[in-house]
């Protein structure tokens, strides 16, 4: 085989990420500002080159050699098999390489379509298999799967890693990547090849895509005056529902409260925010730290529900803004914890819409609890250690809420 030397000079590769780094802030800078007009003029429609390469954004240092991603751009341009090359999605793939540069799951670029996606399930409504996943160790892990949701009809449980869709390879996978691949078309079944601890070999399940409409709040009031209230995740309906379940608590008179977290992947952090003030009255729920400030983040909703006794169960499953709420109403005294650790993702994440539909999603913070405790890939211990196992699954046994009702019965 011949090999054909490059042209152009080698750098190091430590180098090479920090140049190509740099190079995709010109992108970022002139786009999430709203300059496309100039963004095109720098990547002009049709097969033409590139022009306006020694442009520099203000800050930048002198001696980094943008000229090199110009020379890549125009190498591709000239010289790639299957031509001609959509200027288009070598942008949004600089965009995407940029955030992927920062090695944080959490920080990501969504091209318009991923963001309609990404919209859709903040809304509570989207097709799929109703399932909260993320990426630990370059491997794609079932957060949670959702109440109600297709995933937990045919048994995916939190903590599965899911290594193949379809028969294709998960590992190195973004989330995103991983997101996009698993849903499909209404009613398309897909495979997902999981890997749970306790089980020996890898195991195929076979899940019907289904709109997937998320009731985030359920609630029942038990005979014995005990209310049992399960918030699946915090969206924006989360807190009106949840209204809805304290007014019927407070005209019940009961006298407990089991508030079921487990497999709460998280979601809207005000929601979470407001449902702790019904608890805390003025105090900060949580405090967020960014690389230069701190700030508390206090509720405005009156503690209707200060004094009844409370317990929270939480998971492995329960993540992010409802880490957030277990660990506010853990520090101040007023529910008792009990299950299993929580899965630790306290991270920010700032969702800035683009002018063309398209997004970026990038760690900004992170949650500490009142007490200063960061969450962040740590998680919450419980104070009551209730393990729910396989045979508890196939038995379609609850022994974490069991202890939460004996615990609150006098």
């Amino acid at each position: 085989m011949e090999v054909k030397k490059s042209p152009f000079p080698k750098v190091s590769a430590g180098q090479a990420v920090f140049i190509f780094t740099l190079i995709l802030a010109i992108f970022y800078i002139g786009f999430s500002f709203g300059h496309l007009k100039g963004a095109r003029s720098v990547v002009p429609e049709g097969e033409a080159k590139v022009v306006n390469t020694k442009v520099l954004p203000n800050g930048v240092a002198d001696d980094i050699d943008f000229q090199q991603f110009w020379d890549v751009w125009n190498l591709v341009k000239d010289r790639y098999v299957e031509q001609p090359v959509s200027e288009e999605n070598l942008f949004y793939g600089a965009l995407q390489g940029l955030l992927f540069g920062l090695d944080d799951p959490y920080s990501v670029y969504f091209t318009p379509e991923d963001a309609e996606s990404f919209n859709a399930e903040l809304d509570g409504t989207f097709f799929g298999i109703g399932a909260e996943i993320d990426s630990q160790d370059d491997y794609i892990i079932v957060v949670a799967p959702l109440g109600g949701s297709p995933a937990e009809a045919a048994g995916i449980r939190a903590g599965d890693k899911i290594v193949a869709v379809d028969g294709m390879d998960t590992f190195g996978m973004s989330v995103t990547e991983a997101v996009l691949t698993i849903r499909g078309e209404l009613g398309v079944p897909v495979v997902l090849t999981i890997w749970r601890d306790g089980v020996e070999e890898f195991f195929d399940i076979t899940i019907e895509r289904g709109e997937i409409t998320i009731d985030s709040v359920e609630w029942e009031i038990r005979e014995d005056g005990i209310a049992v209230v399960n918030i699946h995740m915090f969206n924006d309906e989360t807190l009106g529902l949840f209204q809805q379940a304290v007014q019927d608590m407070l005209e019940a008179d009961v006298n407990g409260i089991v508030l079921d977290l487990r497999n709460n992947p998280g979601g809207v952090l005000t929601a979470a925010i407001q449902m702790g003030g019904y608890w805390i009255d003025g105090e900060p729920i949580a405090i967020e730290r960014s690389f230069d400030q701190s700030r508390e983040l206090a509720a405005s909703s009156v503690a209707q529900l200060a004094g009844i006794e409370t317990v929270v169960l939480i998971n492995g499953g329960s993540a992010s803004s409802s880490e957030i709420l277990a660990g506010a109403l853990h520090d101040y005294g007023v529910a008792t914890l009990i299950g299993e650790k929580t899965f630790g993702k306290g991270s920010v994440q700032e969702y800035i819409e683009l002018l063309d539909g398209s997004a970026v999603k990038i760690t900004v913070a992170e949650w500490l609890t009142p007490n200063g405790t960061s969450i962040n890939k740590e998680g919450i211990e419980p104070d009551q250690e209730v393990m729910y196992t396989i045979e508890d699954y196939n038995e379609q046994r609850s022994p974490q809420l069991d202890a939460a009702i004996d615990f609150l019965t006098p």
